[in-house]
């Protein structure tokens, strides 16, 4: 009891940022606010003045970097005539099935995330396409809404995934491997949205889309879409090879979506060669949306530096860790409880602030459990990605909503079977850490393992 009492007594900090988010105060403020209250309660205010400087260390990081530079990769290949080109395949592979559009959407997603990695970006551009197709095909606004929203989440998963490099850089743990380890999890994820609606298309006949397509026709779809699909391959072939640094992986990606959107996959439909497409106002365009989002990253990266250097102060990974061991020392139980707690926070609160917030805190109490800190952080950033598909404050859900143009209360119920799924994989990620850690492990050992092969 007196753990408890003292672990309360140390959470200032959080009960000072939930009061502040509560009264609609930004995020940036509520965390600095936040900061402040618990050093003025712990008599330690002469760290206040170091705050700034944290701030600005946060930021000027060169990993940190990669974060812009992979947003404005996403805005590039959003805007181009990329997405169309991962559909169009799509529909080909899988169009003839019954319900094809629905595992046309999840499929692309899956394919739209080597590009982005954004779930936002996934369920703008592919929603704003996918869905009146939909409608037309058959299906209700609100289970392509509902289809759209569930795969976009599988965006931050399958690298390259800004949010990923925010907990590397964060809680210094090798983005490489973090990347390798979202592979499978995203894929199981797809997985398991498909065989969602394979039971909903037999269960309400679902319409298929198109007829069988030939392998000759599906050939010319995936040749619009090789180039597009060797983004996931040139960067993490790059990083892992150590031909360039995660940072320099996301300035090769925007370089490279230009390319794909100049000369490879969108022809002359950039206003410098045409007038057809996008031109240099459009382009400018980009940049501006790009700036803004990397702009609240990297203020939010910033402050949650002096916000970790509060925690630190507070000692409050070391109660919390006392406090769960009084609760169970099994790892496997306490990762089940730190599951169902990522899933109410993601309820709330956006994923990369999650991240930032509740990072320091919780991978010091699984280190001290024995989990793997590359698989605590894929779970993690796995767990609070499938929170921007959750109700109440689901980011991508309200994306969904304004492109489907149905209401949210429509939406929820028709995402439910898809979010139970998502749920039961982010549990068997929890409890099998071979599927995280796999990957990493293949990368790490493949060389040696092939050199002591006769």
């Amino acid at each position: 009891m007196s753990g408890l009492f003292s672990t309360l007594k140390v959470m200032g900090i959080v009960w000072g940022f939930l009061i502040l988010l509560l009264l609609g105060v930004p995020v940036f403020f509520a965390m600095l606010g936040a900061g402040a209250f618990q050093l003025w309660q712990l008599d330690r205010t002469a760290f206040l003045a170091m705050q700034v400087n944290r701030i600005y260390s946060g930021i000027s990081s060169f990993p940190i970097m990669a974060v812009p530079f992979f947003i404005l990769a996403g805005e590039i290949m959003n805007t181009g005539s990329v997405t169309r080109a991962l559909v169009d395949f799509s529909r080909a592979m899988l169009g003839h099935i019954r319900g094809g559009l629905a595992h046309v959407n999840i499929a692309a997603s899956v394919l739209f995330a080597g590009l982005s990695g954004s779930a936002v970006a996934d369920t703008s551009a592919l929603g704003s396409m996918l869905i009146p197709a939909m409608e037309q095909n058959g299906y209700t606004r609100r289970f392509a809404a509902a289809v759209t929203a569930a795969s976009s989440v599988i965006g931050p998963i399958i690298p390259p995934s800004g949010l990923m490099v925010l907990y590397a850089f964060v809680m210094n743990v090798d983005v490489a491997k973090m990347f390798l380890g979202g592979i499978v999890p995203g894929l199981l994820i797809a997985a398991s949205l498909m065989t969602v609606a394979a039971v909903m298309a037999k269960k309400y006949d679902f319409p298929v889309a198109n007829a069988r397509m030939s392998w000759r026709a599906r050939g010319q779809a995936g040749g619009r879409a090789f180039f597009p699909l060797l983004t996931p391959v040139i960067l993490l072939g790059g990083i892992l090879s150590g031909y360039f640094t995660p940072t320099e992986a996301a300035a090769v990606a925007v370089s490279y979506a230009l390319l794909l959107n100049i000369c490879v996959v969108a022809g002359r439909r950039l206003g410098w060669l045409d007038e057809d497409g996008f031109g240099v106002a459009e382009f400018w365009r980009i940049l501006q949306r790009s700036a803004v989002q990397s702009g609240i990253v990297l203020l939010l990266v910033g402050v949650s530096s002096g916000f970790s250097q509060v925690v630190a102060i507070t000692r409050m990974p070391e109660m919390l860790t006392e406090l769960l061991l009084g609760i169970t020392e099994n790892r496997q139980i306490f990762l089940i409880l730190i599951c169902i707690f990522l899933f109410i926070v993601g309820m709330v609160l956006d994923a990369g602030p999650a991240i930032l917030i509740l990072g320091p805190i919780l991978q010091p109490a699984a280190i001290s459990y024995g989990v793997d800190p590359v698989h605590f952080a894929v779970l993690m950033c796995v767990n609070v990605t499938v929170g921007l598909a959750t109700p109440p404050m689901g980011l991508v859900l309200f994306v969904a909503v304004s492109i489907a143009r149905v209401r949210f209360g429509e939406i929820v119920r028709a995402i439910t079977p898809f979010l139970l799924a998502e749920i039961a994989v982010v549990f068997l990620i929890a409890l099998v850490p071979p599927i995280t850690l796999g990957l990493p492990w293949l990368w790490e050992n493949g060389a040696t393992l092939f050199q002591a092969s006769p």
